[in-house]
């Protein structure tokens, strides 16, 4: 069991009752208090100290649901398609970045995913060309609210159908009965977010532990989905090549590395607008105690010495318990992916394109896409 803190109370705004969704959800929440409110605007104030997190907030989202991943000014981005299913996260890591992103408190569902879904998926039928590589745990965390919200059982399906398109559900939980209760497999993909087990046990409040991660991941890998895995931040503390060596390790333990799809590195950045938030809400964190200079796209980061360090390392380590694990880097500056991984796209389309690349050879109906043909340089390619 994981120790994520229960849902206490619902809201529900006036656009959203009319929901198939918010009747389900309610009828899972018996018993707790619901509150009909009006429809409302943006709260303003981003810092606030509490995010009421145990207060659950059914919205119908007036935006597009399918938009591509926002990306950073100055660094390569992957070309990845996010579904808007809701905001904030029960989980409570004390490096988390919505801390800033979003000016309102509450966990919101978007309740009309389930009606809007139709448009998503004619998005992606009217490209038969093009491959769409699409997650939900960019702005909460795929599955931490799954037994409540069923967004696996509403998405598994129909994506699962399209041979364009891959949907990745990205979670820290071991939430995975809906995933496990589910028909459809071909063309999911179950993410895990990973650290060190010493920044999983101070810094992830309210998420399991890495070993309760992996079992769950085994679970579903023994169950046919595809796995992903996301060493995203890597966060330097004392004895980390140690620590996340410690993950490495447990990796092997529980996971087949042929069947990982992909794996991203990212080390912590944040905007400056966290900083302050992270003191008032975590007081005890020792994220903000390495050195970080502002960098291109206006976020901290740390200099990239330690950066090229910690993604060397790790390539290493992780190349040695397997030479294919579809490695990439986050947000980050050719030159780093260069002295780190000792390869770089030569652009996001060349990333999107190695990526694109993965998904074919894990599901072969996708080989009939053309390749778009971006180049991808290597460590050879560049003398």
């Amino acid at each position: 069991m994981t120790t994520i803190p229960p849902v206490r109370k619902a809201l529900v705004e006036e656009a959203a009752d009319q929901c198939a969704q918010t009747s389900r959800i309610l009828d899972r929440l018996q018993g707790l208090p619901v509150e009909r409110i009006p429809t409302s605007g943006e709260r303003q104030d981003a810092d606030f100290h509490d995010m009421e997190k145990e207060t659950l907030r059914l919205v119908s989202f007036p935006g597009r649901f399918l938009k591509p991943c926002p990306g950073t000014k100055g660094y390569i981005c992957c070309g990845y398609q996010i579904l808007n299913i809701g905001t904030n996260c029960p989980l409570d890591c004390s490096y988390c970045i919505l801390q800033a992103y979003f000016n309102q408190p509450c966990l919101r569902v978007f309740v009309n995913l389930e009606h809007e879904l139709g448009s998503v998926l004619y998005l992606i039928d009217q490209n038969p060309d093009r491959i769409f590589r699409i997650g939900t745990g960019e702005f909460t965390d795929s599955l931490a609210l799954d037994p409540i919200v069923g967004w696996t059982g509403m998405l598994t399906g129909p994506f699962s159908k399209r041979k364009n398109a891959v949907l990745e559900f990205k979670t820290k939980t071991d939430r995975i009965e809906g995933l496990l209760s589910s028909k459809s497999r071909d063309r999911i993909i179950v993410s895990w977010s990973l650290n060190s087990p010493f920044i999983a046990s101070k810094e992830e409040h309210g998420a399991p532990g890495i070993r309760k991660r992996l079992e769950a991941a085994r679970r579903c890998q023994a169950e046919g989905y595809a796995l992903g895995f996301h060493f995203d931040p890597l966060i330097d503390h004392p004895g980390w090549k140690e620590a996340y060596l410690k993950t490495v390790e447990l990796m092997d333990r529980y996971i087949d590395p042929r069947g990982v799809i992909w794996m991203s590195l990212g080390c912590f950045r944040f905007m400056p607008a966290l900083k302050s938030i992270i003191r008032r809400r975590h007081p005890k964190s020792a994220v903000l105690d390495g050195e970080f200079v502002p960098a291109l796209d206006g976020k901290m980061r740390y200099h990239k010495p330690i950066r090229i360090d910690m993604y060397g390392f790790m390539h290493e380590k992780l190349c040695q318990w397997h030479e294919d694990l579809g490695l990439y880097l986050c947000m980050e500056a050719k030159e780093v992916w260069q002295e780190g991984l000792g390869w770089v796209p030569e652009s996001s389309e060349g990333l999107s394109s190695y990526l694109d690349q993965r998904v074919r050879r894990f599901f072969p109906d996708s080989s009939r896409i053309p390749c778009e043909g971006a180049k991808i340089v290597t460590s050879r390619d560049s003398g």
